[in-house]
């Protein structure tokens, strides 16, 4: 006998929220004939449409129970779930166990052929066959391990009050199942980690700034964590980790044109980028990346989309276009393309702030044309779109507003403190580094980023002379 192939009569592909916060129930078309019935019970690209995450799957398993009435759960491993059933029906029920306000939450649902559920991470999952021969299926984003440690609850909690529509007592549970604590005595499930890598530079120190002390967020610096090292894939329990911010590269863009600095810029950027790729890929981690507008060559007559092509001018340039490329191969990824970066330490507002406060007359580059971005702002975009669940991609990130030079910058931060912006003499880059000791990288002349797809997720940027203002007014101490 076939099983009706859409018991809930629904033929369009649909995504329904549940009041457990990315619990989804899924409509699936299901296209049946004198023959049986066919479905695509996880299709990628049409799933993340509805909104469903892009949860990388890399395991399916099936549960056969032969009885009506088979019980099984309440059980919350450490990964995602997408839940359906081949043959058969089940009722289903799901609590909330992660720590927060919908902790405790009930979630119940039938669930024939023509239906799946997105279950994420720390959601127990369970569930009651109504049919005999119920052939129960689940994709997971993280292989099973026998000493995976996962949260459970019991089945016939009072408090929870699960309408079963088979009692309890004449179902088959397993010893276990029946053993289980209740929900008053189950600890809250606490977020995957978070690690910040390169946490004393200053995104890093950004980062701190925004996402806090949370006792799953880690901050590690390179002597604690060296991208470059050997044993990188073992250095931490990768498994119980959901994401990681790497915040660390090589910076220094005239060094990188030196032997020396070459291999370093080589080692940091695209050796230890891979590594860590690697890492994120066989683990299904977020990474988020930080890149930079070096990977142009700035001769582009508009600004930069995050589609266009690299066309890097310098070592630096190369090997943040080189680790951007390694980045993007991993699913679930966040390249973050910056321009004119400020944050704590040395900037070039703190030295036109110096310079202005001790009467000097600077000369500064006025032939490259781009937009501030200050690590605040870069921090604030990267929690924005990991809280949001923005779709993985590229996104540029500075400030908004009408593009400037240097030169025009230097100009302004004078006049915030109450020096003449006449003191400040523009020139061009050529005739800034001549009288340069050592090789010097070529710089993009046009740094401009377009904004609108990061617009496009909720994040506005903020307005360049505004920012601007209050951070010099922040160093003077006003």
């Amino acid at each position: 006998m076939v099983s009706e192939p859409n018991r809930m009569g629904v033929m369009d592909l649909a995504a329904h929220k549940t009041p457990i916060p990315g619990l989804f129930v899924v409509d699936l078309p299901v296209h049946g004939d004198n023959r049986g019935w066919f479905k695509e019970n996880w299709q990628r690209q049409k799933m993340t449409a509805l909104g469903i995450p892009d949860f990388g799957p890399v395991q399916n398993n099936i549960s056969f129970n032969n009885e009506i009435g088979t019980t099984r759960g309440i059980h919350a491993e450490p990964w995602d779930k997408w839940v359906s059933v081949a043959t058969g029906r089940i009722f289903g029920a799901w609590v909330d166990l992660r720590e927060g306000p919908t902790f405790g939450t009930l979630f119940t649902a039938e669930v024939g052929v023509g239906t799946a559920v997105f279950v994420p991470r720390g959601v127990g999952n369970s569930y009651q066959t109504l049919e005999p021969s119920t052939a129960y299926t689940y994709l997971v984003n993280r292989h099973w391990s026998q000493s995976a440690r996962y949260s459970y609850v019991n089945l016939a909690d009072e408090s929870l009050n699960i309408e079963w529509p088979i009692p309890l007592s004449s179902s088959e549970i397993s010893v276990k199942d029946r053993d289980h604590p209740g929900i008053n005595d189950v600890p809250p499930i606490q977020p995957m980690k978070t690690l910040v890598v390169g946490a004393n530079g200053q995104l890093g120190r950004a980062l701190r700034e925004v996402f806090g002390n949370a006792p799953h967020i880690e901050y590690t610096t390179r002597e604690q964590l060296d991208l470059t090292d050997r044993d990188l894939a073992t250095a931490r329990p990768w498994d119980e980790y959901d994401t990681i911010i790497n915040a660390a590269a090589f910076t220094a863009v005239d060094r990188a044109e030196t032997v020396t600095g070459r291999r370093e810029a080589w080692a940091a950027n695209v050796a230890g980028v891979a590594e860590l790729t690697r890492i994120a890929t066989l683990h299904s981690i977020a990474l988020v990346h930080v890149s930079s507008d070096y990977v142009f060559d700035g001769d582009l007559g508009r600004a930069y989309r995050e589609d266009d092509p690299f066309s890097p001018l310098s070592v630096y340039g190369q090997t943040k276009a080189a680790g951007d490329a390694i980045v993007a191969s991993t699913q679930r990824h966040y390249i973050i393309r910056t321009s004119w970066v400020i944050g704590e330490g040395a900037n070039f507002v703190r030295t036109m702030t110096r310079l202005a406060e001790t009467g000097a007359h600077p000369r500064v580059v006025d032939d490259q044309l781009g937009r501030l971005t200050f690590a605040i702002d870069i921090a604030a975009a990267i929690h924005h779109l990991l809280s949001s669940g923005s779709p993985s991609g590229t996104y540029n990130v500075s400030c908004d507003g009408p593009a400037t030079t240097w030169a025009e910058l230097a100009a302004t931060v004078f006049r915030l403190n109450g020096s003449d912006p006449a003191d400040v003499t523009g020139v061009s880059t050529q005739t800034y580094f001549a009288a340069a000791q050592g090789p010097v990288a070529s710089r993009p002349r046009n740094s401009m980023l377009d904004l609108e797809k990061i617009r496009s997720t909720g994040f506005k940027p903020r307005q360049m002379d505004q920012a601007l203002e209050q951070y010099v007014l922040v160093l003077r101490g006003d």
